[in-house]
């Protein structure tokens, strides 16, 4: 696997084409006092732009990325981009982490040094990871895939072969979201190389009844939001060219595609600057912007509905589940019960804040959920 250092350097003239295309939008009327009950915010989403033309300092934003280890390699004639930072501790073992939709690679580095380096924020050294943040295919500073067929069982394949060419012949995983899909599709398809899978925000799907009264709530509870709150799903996974043409062209349309997830999938009260800094948002949307991945990070859903993933087959490898209060549903939390239907359940935890972005919201939290899962597991492997 040819594996090659990378350091993000957006070219001049691609930021200077997104500050005057945020000074000549062309702003959509709203109803009076409708605030987000149509969709995002108009008041609020001018404002976020309007700082993000005139006051975000991407370079200084960038600065602070490139303290990381960046690194790009070719897996199976795709080039991923992940950040590689080694464990300080007696005998640190592999793990990468696989974000989601609408997030990047961004969302795993706050709780990155708390996993490289535990004793240094409060934990043993025996804890220590060798951390792997990738990149998804056609998410941020990997390549747009071009050929249909990206689904979450051939990001597992490659995450494998990475790790692999990475000197990782046994390694841990962690995903939430899409991330978490994939990082299934890996116990599913490399359970040899698995030391163990953790979880968090990941959609059951439903299993084939009889339900518990436990499931039949949350089978129930995921209805309905998919009734209200799915919209995106089903546009994302039938007709993403068709929404890639304005989110490509448009900074405002892309911000609030973006921001509106932020808001409702995360434990933030109807305040979504309340659990992200502006800047972190607004690095976000400029990774997607800069790097023109909207349409590519979408495909997946498209790819997924074509050939979709086994449901219900049954994971070898010890999994652990960190269910946070707003993952998606907060009045459908998913049973226990329906984890074990599939998985082989170590450890099991409902957590009382924290939303669907967990290691933006509660890095710390899902730090110390990641250590402990993996404790005994680490014990038994050495």
């Amino acid at each position: 696997m040819l594996t090659t250092p990378f350091t993000i350097a957006v070219a001049d003239e691609v930021l200077t084409d997104l500050r005057e295309r945020i000074a000549r939008i062309r702003w959509p009327d709203a109803v009076d006092g409708a605030g987000w009950a149509y969709g995002t915010d108009l008041g609020y989403l001018r404002e976020l732009v309007t700082y993000w033309g005139t006051q975000f300092d991407w370079r200084a934003r960038e600065r602070e990325l490139n303290r990381w280890a960046h690194f790009r390699a070719e897996v199976d004639g795709l080039g991923v981009h992940y950040v590689h930072e080694r464990g300080r501790g007696p005998d640190p073992i592999p793990l990468i982490l696989t974000h989601g939709w609408p997030s990047s690679f961004l969302e795993h580095l706050d709780v990155l040094p708390l996993l490289t380096d535990p004793a240094a924020h409060g934990g043993q050294a025996e804890d220590a990871f060798d951390v792997v943040v990738a990149s998804l295919p056609g998410y941020g500073f990997s390549d747009r895939p071009h050929r249909a067929g990206m689904t979450k069982a051939a990001i597992a394949d490659r995450w494998a072969g990475l790790m692999r060419g990475l000197g990782y012949d046994r390694f841990a995983a962690h995903g939430s979201d899409i991330g978490a899909g994939v990082t299934v599709a890996l116990g599913r398809q490399h359970p040899e190389r698995l030391i163990g899978l953790h979880l968090s925000a990941y959609t059951f799907p439903a299993p084939p009844e009889p339900w518990t009264p436990a499931e039949r709530a949350y089978v129930e509870a995921q209805e309905h939001w998919h009734r209200t709150e799915g919209s995106y799903h089903l546009q994302q996974a039938t007709k993403p060219q068709t929404l890639a043409f304005g989110l490509t062209d448009s900074p405002a349309g892309l911000a609030a595609w973006i921001i509106e997830k932020f808001r409702a999938w995360s434990d933030c009260g109807g305040d979504v600057e309340s659990r992200f800094t502006r800047d972190q948002l607004l690095t976000n949307l400029t990774v997607y912007w800069v790097t023109e991945t909207i349409h590519s990070s979408t495909r997946v859903y498209y790819e997924e509905r074509q050939n979709p993933s086994p449901a219900t087959t049954a994971v070898p490898v010890p999994a652990g589940f960190a269910v946070f209060a707003n993952e998606f549903v907060p009045e459908g939390k998913p049973p226990r019960e329906m984890a074990e239907r599939t998985f082989d359940v170590r450890r099991w935890t409902e957590l009382a804040s924290g939303g669907h972005f967990a290691a933006l919201e509660e890095p710390a939290v899902l730090a110390e959920e990641i250590r402990a899962f993996f404790r005994p597991l680490r014990a038994a492997t050495s």
